[in-house]
Order: C-alpha cells, then structure tokens, then sequence
C-alpha cells in the first residue's frame, strides 16, 4: 500500500496533476465519514443530509 501511495505521488509531481490530489483527499474524507457511522445513531442523522 505504501508503495501504491509513493507511486501515485511520483504521478501527481511528474505529471502536475495536482487537482486529482483534491478528488482523493474528498474521497477520503467521506469514506471516513461513512464506515463509522454504520450502525450507530448518527447514521440516521447522515442519511437526511443525503
């Protein structure tokens, strides 16, 4: 996995695609958002948002 991430920095600096790093960065932050909240009171409370 560790490998897989310095690999796609390499790509973002050789190629200047920094606004993929942008799409990766939301990505993960609702993926953060959503495993925890399975099962649990606040899931709920996210589905009326979606």
């Amino acid at each position: 996995m560790i490998e897989s991430l310095n690999e796609f920095c390499e790509f973002l600096k050789e190629r200047k695609k920094y606004w993929l790093l942008s799409i990766i960065i939301i990505l993960a932050l609702f993926g953060v958002l959503i495993v925890p909240s399975q099962g649990s009171v606040v899931a709920t409370f996210i589905n009326t948002i979606f």
